[in-house]
């Protein structure tokens, strides 16, 4: 039998091109959530309770997407976003939000995580540690884009879900010695020869200074080396080039290790441009405050630090004269935590390298402690914490950059006979949807 070939509709053409609809909430990632012929439509920038006129752009079988085109029925909590770029930088998400509305949202979001994942029935009130809403980043890495039809230079950050540069001149939630030098460090940038090998720059500011790191892919002619040079000179920054291989040069006025003072204590702690910081430095401050309180560490006591880093916790805990045993898994930010240790005069702390995602038997430090810090990465520590029986801590303090997974690994500890007493949100990242938490348990 013959058969013919029917074209299918573009799915673009079954789309009404322009919709209104009404936002009900909003989603873990600050999108607005609205419902259309029975599915559940996400429009990022609409907030709960406004009317708007949408345009569709996807519609699955599930759900849909829409972008937003006008607002025609604003809520009371809508504010005008602080950054031009806003809506073509894909840095900010929530600068439509008033910053207290902000933090309400992120503490339902930290709520239905708990109530979805963790099995907790009963939680306790969260409590919020935030900063500055704006200049508050110490540490900020930049994409560069050199149009070879053009002939133009971008210097910027990502458009949202999107490899395109959007060029900026400044950015409000970067310290101001940071937002001040873009937009002179772009144009001299653009004048190099090497253009075209120039990658990412990240810029840091320190106590000891501001850095500016400028990856290469090949190595710069003299003519641009003496080039940035003077620019350092001119910008009063210390500039480091980063190749393909990962090395550093230290070009002008710069030193191997820089550093940033833990002023409850106060410490100082030493580190590279490689090494990994906090980088809202106020809302780190609280953390480790919080941490110190929830823990109480005393003389004699020994405390256990997983995920240690280079020190951010283990340094404040053994100030306080309990012994401290980090681990990271990371041998240059082991090194560096010894350093820091041995700078600060602490010889109750010392420190292993070992993936602690990994096999841990036969590890020395595996052993019965009397309380734990866990830090781990955005996957979790699910798998450590079957560990936990050989630890038997009294109480451990989770600090967590994915919540999700935090919820997921309460589960792993109710299990094991931890109840939850406190939860935190921290909010690391204003402006944005991103959240992160702190939480303590103890054995019952």
């Amino acid at each position: 039998m013959a058969q013919f070939f029917k074209a299918k509709p573009k799915t673009s053409a079954l789309m009404p091109k322009k919709i209104q609809v009404t936002a009900s909430t909003l989603d873990h990632l600050g999108a607005g959530v609205a419902q259309l012929d029975g599915k559940v439509l996400f429009v990022p920038g609409l907030l709960a309770g406004e009317v708007a006129e949408v345009k569709m752009t996807e519609d699955k079988k599930q759900y849909a997407r829409a972008q937003l085109i006008k607002v025609q029925q604003a809520s009371e909590q809508r504010c005008q976003p602080l950054c031009h770029y806003y809506g073509s930088c894909g840095g900010c998400d929530l600068q439509h939000l008033q910053i207290e509305a902000q933090r309400r949202y992120k503490q339902q979001v930290l709520t239905e995580l708990f109530e979805k994942f963790s099995g907790i029935d009963v939680l306790p009130e969260i409590e919020v540690l935030s900063g500055e809403p704006v200049a508050y980043r110490r540490k900020a890495r930049l994409a560069t884009w050199f149009d070879k039809t053009s002939k133009r230079f971008f210097m910027g950050f990502r458009a949202r879900e999107s490899s395109k540069v959007v060029a900026v001149n400044e950015c409000p939630v970067l310290a101001p010695a940071l937002s001040a030098l873009i937009k002179p460090l772009a144009s001299s940038l653009a004048q190099l020869q090497g253009i075209t090998s120039l990658g990412h720059v990240e810029l840091i500011a320190a106590d000891s200074g501001i850095l500016v790191v400028l990856r290469v892919t090949k190595p710069l002619s003299d003519k641009d080396r003496q080039r940035l040079l003077a620019l350092a000179q001119k910008l009063d920054c210390q500039l480091v080039l980063q190749g393909e291989d990962g090395a550093y040069d230290y070009l002008h006025g710069a030193q191997p290790f820089y550093r940033f003072t833990l002023a409850s204590q106060p410490l100082t702690l030493h580190f590279n441009p490689g090494n990994f910081i906090q980088v809202n430095g106020g809302v780190n401050q609280l953390m480790i405050a919080k941490a110190l309180e929830w823990l109480a560490p005393k003389t004699g006591e020994h405390i256990l630090d997983l995920f240690c880093g280079m020190g951010n916790f283990s340094l404040p805990i053994a100030a306080t004269g309990a012994k401290v045993t980090g681990v990271e898994g990371v041998p240059s930010l082991v090194e560096q935590a010894q350093t820091n240790a041995i700078a600060a005069g602490l010889s109750n702390a010392e420190f292993y390298c070992a993936d602690l995602n990994g096999d841990l038997r036969g590890q020395p430090w595996l052993t019965q402690v009397d309380k734990l810090l866990l830090d781990p990465s955005r996957a979790g520590a699910w798998e450590l914490l079957a560990c936990l029986p050989k630890l038997q801590p009294a109480s451990l303090v989770y600090v967590s950059c994915n919540p999700a997974n935090l919820a997921r690994d309460s589960v792993r500890l109710v299990e094991q006979g931890y109840q939850l007493d406190k939860l935190v949100l921290l909010d690391m990242f204003p402006q944005t949807h991103h959240i992160e938490a702190m939480a303590l348990f103890s054995h019952k």
